[in-house]
């Protein structure tokens, strides 16, 4: 395997499926699958997941909602896709800890990085829940942190788009597609890849980035690889 130590950044509307909302259980499980087949070969994994399928704090601002608790609504929302990622993983085979940002003890470890080290030294996935804690910051924000707390070799952002192109290839045919480009060019050409403050600490942490296709079975394990899957953001 070319990485040891991942950070998989999943968003919440993934876990919807073909549904409009919600969580698809199959997708849940292919998933499962997915990272299983990983693990079993060593590769040490940590997930950070979104909220956007149940609930996003900064589509409830747009309709006069308070910023701040709907951030933290928002938190709350990737504890619960943290839940039921854990229980598909565990069905699949996989020893998991759940970790959040925010205490809720009854269902979850908070995040303290030397426990989340050792699990992951275990054979143990690590699913990062409730962002970073703080609102205003996305879960891409908190993807990133945690990478580098964890010492994740590349963050692995998984999509339904296969990488990064010059424009969105859903509007636009002609879009043509990156092998491989450095921060500097994608924050000079302005394509979208994350956060600007997600992406800066990562440029800043010479933290490679791995934009791919998700949905599409055996990637992640050709990605952990070494294949040229999707896009590589790096220096």
């Amino acid at each position: 395997m070319k990485y040891k130590r991942i950070l998989l950044k999943l968003s919440g509307e993934a876990l919807m499926g073909n549904r409009q909302y919600g969580i698809d259980p199959e997708r849940l499980g292919e998933y499962a699958k997915d990272i299983k087949e990983i693990t079993d070969l060593g590769v040490e994994v940590a997930i950070v997941i979104g909220g956007g399928n149940i609930f996003r704090g900064v589509a409830g601002a747009m309709n006069g909602m308070d910023r701040v608790q709907g951030d933290h609504m928002g938190m709350l929302a990737t504890v619960i896709n943290g839940l039921a990622l854990q229980n598909a993983l565990e069905d699949a085979g996989v020893k998991t800890r759940l970790q959040t940002a925010i205490k809720i003890n009854e269902v979850a470890e908070p995040f303290i990085r030397r426990k989340a080290m050792s699990h992951l030294n275990k054979g143990r996935v690590v699913i990062f829940g409730g962002g970073t804690g703080n609102p205003y910051f996305t879960t891409d924000s908190a993807a990133v942190l945690r990478a580098i707390e964890i010492e994740a070799d590349v963050i692995l952002k998984g999509t339904r788009v296969d990488g990064i192109y010059t424009a969105d290839p859903e509007k636009d045919s002609t879009a043509v597609k990156f092998d491989h480009i450095t921060f500097d060019d994608v924050l000079r050409k302005g394509l979208k890849v994350m956060d600007t403050t997600a992406f800066t600490l990562s440029q800043e942490n010479e933290l490679p980035i791995i934009v791919f296709d998700m949905n599409k079975k055996g990637n992640l394990l050709k990605v952990v690889s070494g294949e040229n899957v999707g896009t590589e953001v790096n220096l």
